[in-house]
């Protein structure tokens, strides 16, 4: 993912765990990637999850924030 995306996300991560402590809440939100970016965003938020996911080239981010990570893709 390109580094200005990529700060946009964590940047938008931050705010949201500041607001929200469901991780369903964060993750909804964070889909919004698809109003700015166009379809399809997925979004996973947790402490303990496993992935194996299809995505488009330079469009992928996982990363943690304390101790909750964050996996962002687009696919479609």
């Amino acid at each position: 993912m390109e580094p200005a995306v990529q700060n946009e996300a964590v940047e938008i991560a931050i705010a949201l765990f500041e607001k929200h402590n469901v991780e369903k809440n964060v993750a909804e939100q964070i889909k919004d990637f698809n109003k700015k970016y166009g379809p399809t965003w997925h979004c996973i938020v947790g402490k303990n999850f496993g992935s194996y996911v299809t995505h488009e080239t330079n469009h992928f981010v996982y990363f943690y924030l304390d101790s909750k990570a964050v996996l962002l893709f687009k696919s479609g």
